[in-house]
Order: structure tokens, then C-alpha cells, then sequence
């Protein structure tokens, strides 16, 4: 059984899985109603925060924009801070993120779930935008290994980030999950220490290991990503496993 031991148990973070969860709309809804914090932590990169958070209210989730936390927002604020021009290599239904970014004369890449974009050509372009800098910057919206569709699972950005690693001899600045600071940003923007949150995910690696480097708890669901073996992972180790979102939240309400 996991215990919430938090002094002050009021929030809650919260990764969504890109697949619908039995029930997962009135645990939100549960979860809001006790006073939790709610943030949807997401390393979505084939649509804007808009277009993520149309799509789970179209499934029944009261959720918006404000409680979404993901990579292509906290991306264009580093390119802003350090007056990076990017060449990007990310999902068409993601560019609008980057409006009101300079693109001319690239002088960085950035890398996202590009999808059908993942073309020969277009690895090539970037790897030749890179491997021409004196000092590369490579910055890539996470760093996942695969994910699942309804279809199956499919390769995340992170193994064409790898490809431009090994290349360009150089190493990534992921944005997203697991980075510590896409989970520290979350937790500054509802205003708690990592003593106060609970991850909820069903990456072993990018949900679960990640929040707990950053200090959180972290459970994760038996569902979407999740596989037996990582019950066996010789790193991680959840606070507790839970077989859906529902069992879950219904866990943590029970402690409070």
C-alpha cells in the first residue's frame, strides 16, 4: 500500500497517457473535487498545448491549457533566453509552437516526435545544420525510446536523437521527461516542493525515474507502456505499482 506521507498532501502531478484510460475523465474530476493540484505532464510533440488539450476534452477530461505542462513552450523559452535560432526537426502540427521564434540562419537544432518527418532527408538536413557549427546545440523534446498508439508501439524521438548524438559527437539538451528541470518547472508553477507531489505514469524510465531524481514519489499504471519486466528494472523502483489511473487516485484520496 503506498502511504502519502506529505506534511501538506494538496497536489498532485499527473502524466497522461496518449491512450484513453477507463474511467481516467472522473478520477480528474475526483481529484479536483478534494482540492488537489492537478498538472498533466506530457512530452506530447505532435501538436501545440491547444490542440493536446482539445483533444482530452473531447474525451471527457476537464482540463486546460494552464495545467499542461510540455516540452515545446519550455523549448522556445531556453531559444529566446539564449538567442538561438533553431532548424527544427519536429511534427508539422507542432511548428505553430514556434511562431514567434527567429529561424533564420540556424544556429541550433531541435528535435521532436517528428513522425512521417523522420525522413532520410530530413535527418540529413539537420545533421548537416549540426555537424557545420564549431560548438553543435542540440536540443531535443525528450528523449523517449517508443511509445503507444492504438496501432502499437511506435519509435520515439529519442532514438533519432541518438543517431545525431553518435554523428556529431555531441550530446542533447533534452527538454521533457525525465529531465529534472521540465519536472522542477511544473512544480514552480503550482508553487510546491517535490515533497508535496506524486507522479502518477506508466514510463518506468521517463514517468517513474525521472520524478523520483527530482525528488517526487512516483506510482505507475499498469497501463499503456507499462510491461512486466519493468517490475524487474534494475534502477527504478516505483513507490507503488497500480493497475490504472482510477486505483490510483482512489490510493492516494484515502490518505488524505
Amino acid at each position: 500500500m503506498f502511504i502519502l506521507t506529505s506534511p501538506d498532501p494538496k497536489q498532485l502531478l499527473n502524466s497522461f497517457v496518449e491512450v484513453v484510460i477507463a474511467g481516467g475523465h472522473k478520477s480528474v474530476k475526483q481529484i479536483k473535487a478534494s482540492g488537489l493540484k492537478l498538472r498533466f505532464c506530457t512530452n506530447e510533440t505532435q501538436a501545440t498545448r491547444e490542440n493536446f488539450v482539445k483533444k482530452l476534452q473531447g474525451m471527457g477530461f476537464d482540463i486546460s491549457v494552464a495545467e499542461v505542462t510540455a516540452p515545446a513552450p519550455a523549448a522556445c523559452c531556453i531559444l529566446k533566453e539564449r538567442s538561438l535560432r533553431p532548424h527544427l526537426l519536429v511534427h508539422n502540427d507542432l511548428v505553430p509552437e514556434f511562431a514567434e521564434i527567429d529561424k533564420a540562419n540556424p544556429n541550433c537544432v531541435v528535435i521532436g516526435d517528428a513522425a512521417e518527418n523522420f525522413t532520410y532527408a530530413n535527418l540529413n538536413e539537420a545533421f548537416r545544420v549540426l555537424i557545420g557549427m564549431e560548438k553543435p546545440v542540440l536540443i531535443s523534446l525528450g528523449r523517449g525510446r517508443y511509445y503507444k498508439e492504438t496501432d502499437g508501439l511506435k519509435l520515439d524521438v529519442g532514438a533519432y536523437m541518438k543517431a545525431l548524438e553518435y554523428a556529431c559527437d555531441v550530446q542533447a539538451e533534452v527538454v521533457g521527461k525525465p529531465a529534472k528541470t521540465f519536472f522542477e518547472s511544473a512544480l514552480a508553477e503550482m508553487g510546491v516542493s517535490p515533497q508535496q507531489a506524486i507522479m502518477i505514469g506508466d514510463d518506468i524510465v521517463n514517468d517513474v525515474g525521472g520524478a523520483q531524481r527530482c525528488g517526487m514519489r512516483a506510482l505507475q499504471v499498469r497501463t499503456g507502456k507499462y510491461r512486466p519486466c519493468d517490475e524487474n528494472h534494475p534502477h527504478v523502483k516505483p513507490d507503488a505499482y497500480v493497475n490504472n489511473l482510477a486505483e490510483a487516485v482512489d490510493m492516494i484520496l484515502q490518505q488524505l
